[in-house]
């Protein structure tokens, strides 16, 4: 598929070059939006006005909706009025809201002109929801049926008022606002008389939420019911707009990269990476970097407050590595493993004491194989093999009680500190890999110093 891509897109820029618009329109033309937007994050910023000209009416506003925000700033400033009331005319709400949330405020206002005074109060009332929430991604564009119309009033409403409406497959019923039901145009297409009542096919038993309900949770139900699309309801049951399974998807995919993001100790950033530019990538990642490095002095500080100890026993410090991996390692699954489970809505705080003691049973099973595992390469390669002699049994069982230790601690503190996190408020993904290892290179280098004190008189 790339592949294929990759010589569709060679032939365009070819076209282009040569200025065959005519071939380049009847290929544009049969092509997904989707993948014409791929095409403009290509070009040199000069031609893609060019191309997106040579698009059709309706064709150039579901690819201007699938565009990066650079790109579609570059073509706002470049459109003329009527040019951007027709791209306006043709965008759904939630789509017109998100633009202009993404644009500086010069080319907002200009969008806001050109909007007709329903779209632009709309929008205005979209943007009054709170970010992130059920209310701030929802379209208001849905088919609305009354209890008391027939199937036949139902279906000559649909094909008047569907041609402007995101979805129409899946219809809301209300009452004065209030919503009562749903039907779906296959419940109107098999139905066995066309004069039978709404109310006597829809469905009552509806699934909901409310405008300031998270878009995190808005996407899992998603997931879990396989709805095409969720209505959104006010605090008295009116409703108000729906949200969409393309726009559930675009949260889930935001939100993943957000916590990859986070996870490995970046800043998240809202540019994809080959738009990205160094000053950008730098922004992102030296505030953790710092962090991390400063609380890394906590280690430094640790090991030299033994020095006489390694002193003493030289052979300590070449494990030192080995324990502190572990120990991350160890600490880095089991906080991946609950971030997951959280994010997908499989744990809460009150499950702290199951997911504590299932992780203690795994941690006691992983570090007696990893202890086991390490005292025999011990005594065979760095005793034996390598005829070490400041390496000894005793040596070998104070490194192998630290590393058993090590992995319970790490464990237990990489379940609990995502849920404590989520508890608080906070992105559990803040607690990922980075922070983990950090706090356990520490707690590591305590439990083998102690060991060490305790089994070798040091």
């Amino acid at each position: 598929m790339a592949e294929r891509f990759d010589i569709v897109e060679k032939a365009l820029q070819a076209l282009l070059v040569d200025k065959k618009y005519t071939t380049l329109r009847d290929i544009l033309v049969t092509m997904n939006p989707a993948d014409i937007a791929a095409v403009f994050a290509t070009l040199e910023e000069e031609r893609i006005p060019l191309l997106f000209r040579l698009l059709p009416k309706e064709l150039a506003a579901e690819t201007f909706v699938e565009m990066e925000p650079d790109a579609q700033e570059l073509l706002i400033r470049g459109f003329s009025d009527s040019e951007l009331k027709e791209v306006l005319d043709e965008l759904y709400v939630d789509d017109a809201a998100d633009l202009v949330e993404e644009m500086p405020a010069i080319v907002v206002k200009r969008i806001l002109q050109q909007a007709d005074p329903e779209m632009r109060n709309t929008i205005n009332q979209i943007l009054r929801y709170p970010e992130n929430s059920a209310g701030s991604m929802m379209t208001t564009e849905y088919v609305s049926l009354r209890p008391d119309m027939t199937v036949e009033e139902s279906i000559r409403r649909i094909r008047r008022q569907g041609v402007d409406k995101e979805t129409i497959y899946t219809c809301y019923v209300t009452e004065n606002r209030t919503l009562v039901g749903l039907v779906t145009v296959k419940d109107l297409l098999l139905a066995e008389d066309d004069d039978i009542r709404i109310k006597d096919l829809m469905l009552t038993n509806l699934i909901s939420v409310n405008t300031q309900t998270d878009q995190e949770e808005v996407a899992r139900m998603f997931s879990r019911y396989n709805f095409l699309a969720i209505p959104v309801v006010d605090g008295e049951n009116r409703m108000v707009g729906i949200v969409t399974f393309d726009d559930a998807m675009d949260v889930m995919e935001d939100e993943a990269t957000e916590d990859i993001e986070i996870m490995a100790g970046m800043t998240p950033s809202e540019k994809i990476y080959i738009k990205s530019t160094t000053w950008d990538l730098f922004k992102h990642r030296i505030p953790w970097l710092l962090l991390l490095m400063v609380s890394a002095t906590f280690t430094g500080m640790i090991i030299t407050s033994f020095e006489g100890a390694l002193a003493a026993q030289v052979a300590l410090t070449a494990f030192i590595p080995m324990l502190m991996d572990t120990g991350g390692n160890s600490g880095s699954q089991s906080s991946v493993t609950i971030i997951r489970a959280l994010s997908l809505g499989e744990l809460r705080f009150s499950d702290l004491p199951t997911v504590i003691w299932k992780e203690i049973r795994t941690a006691v099973l992983c570090g007696g194989v990893l202890s086991c595992a390490c005292f025999i390469k011990v005594l065979l390669v760095d005793m034996m093999l390598m005829g070490n002699e400041s390496v000894t049994v005793w040596v070998a069982a104070v490194v192998c009680l630290t590393l058993f230790v090590t992995v319970l601690v790490a464990k237990c503190v990489g379940c609990t500190l995502p849920l404590v996190a989520k508890r608080l408020g906070f992105d559990p993904a803040v607690m990922a890999s980075p922070f983990i290892t950090t706090i356990v290179d520490a707690l590591s280098l305590l439990v083998y110093f102690f060991f060490a004190k305790l089994l070798l008189g040091i």
